[in-house]
């Protein structure tokens, strides 16, 4: 198999997002020429018809929505096969993530989460914006979700670029797959690089303390580390967009957790739930909860000097707005919620 071409990650990147149709050329309108024209003769003039109304729109070919599909999808299988595609350096590949990965994951977000997204057009239309949400839900769903949610509903159609732990770049498939639907090591130098090039990059400060804490404590938001994302965003001068998201804590209620078969496994903890492992592969499906994303106001920070980013004190009062917004939005979305499943 022929190899991708990898473009640098902030050349113009428009040959990979030809997302407008090409128009059909029109025929061009034949004017008679200026000047002298042959007399018209006597009994010559062609019987002027009179016009029988506005035409019958013909009928749609049968199957022709099914023979574009047919040949779109042949045409993405030769590109796959001889290498005609892009993926940029942190091998990010755009076409196989929107019409593959995304058409996979978007029935589990509109028909099974049924997730509905609020707030969306808090996050800008063009320029880098660094999203900050909860984490939850024992397997980091949520943030597939979200990535969906900004693909889907953003009107500017923008992507987001996932920042991931260690974990998810040493299992085999599941590293693959994170790349080219480009997310990457959550660091402060691709982070900071990918805001720069006028990126939307997520990140979710409480890592595996959010997503692995017990069922009696969903809702209530982990440490955020030292607030390094903040720092990210300062040296960037990007908005901070908070993100709430609700239902993803109850779609595996964690009621236990194996820490010695964890340890032994190399996993930063192994949940115990009411179906696993007790009901085997069955008790591994997610309960089928109803989903919230609302993204918040953006916080702006390129008001501050370049210095900024150094200074503990502003580090830290950022961090503590961010998580309280973020806190404040799931208790409003958790009071006005009807059921967890409706």
């Amino acid at each position: 198999m022929a190899d991708a071409k990898v473009i640098p990650f902030d050349d113009d990147r428009s040959r990979a997002r030809r997302r407008s149709a090409r128009a059909d050329g029109e025929a061009a309108a034949v004017r008679a020429l200026p000047g002298p024209q042959e007399p018209e003769l006597p009994g010559t003039r062609a019987p002027v018809e009179e016009p029988a109304g506005p035409a019958a729109p013909e009928p749609p070919a049968a199957g022709g929505d099914w023979e574009r599909r047919l040949a779109g999808g042949l045409a993405f299988l030769r590109r796959r096969i001889t290498g005609d595609y892009e993926v940029d350096e942190f091998g990010y590949d755009e076409e196989l993530t929107d019409q593959v990965l995304m058409s996979l994951l978007r029935p589990l977000y509109e028909k099974y989460f049924r997730v509905e997204v609020k707030g969306v057009e808090n996050i800008p239309d063009e320029g880098g914006a660094l999203i900050v949400a909860n984490h939850s839900g024992t397997l980091p769903l949520d943030g597939l979700m979200m990535q969906v949610a900004v693909h889907d509903h953003h009107p500017a159609g923008r992507h987001l670029r996932l920042l991931a732990a260690d974990l998810v770049f040493v299992l085999p498939v599941v590293n693959e797959l994170a790349r080219k639907a480009g997310h990457t090591l959550a660091c402060a130098e691709d982070a900071e690089r990918l805001l720069r090039s006028g990126e939307i990059v997520g990140v979710m400060p409480e890592g595996f303390k959010g997503i692995g804490k017990p069922f009696g404590e969903r809702y209530k938001l982990q440490r955020f580390g030292r607030g390094g994302f903040v720092s990210t965003a300062l040296r960037a001068g990007v908005p901070i967009v908070p993100c709430s998201i609700v239902g993803a804590e109850e779609i595996y209620p964690m009621v236990g957790n194996a820490r010695t078969l964890a340890r032994i496994l190399g996993l930063p903890y192994f949940p115990l739930t009411p179906t696993f492992p007790w009901l085997g592969p069955l008790g591994a499906l997610p309960l089928p909860t109803k989903w919230t994303i609302q993204f918040g106001e953006p916080i702006p920070t390129d008001s501050y000097a370049p210095e900024a980013a150094e200074d503990p004190m502003l580090m830290f009062n950022l961090t503590d707005q961010v998580r309280e917004q973020i806190q404040h939005t799931l208790y409003k979305l958790l009071v006005q919620r009807r059921s967890v499943f409706f």
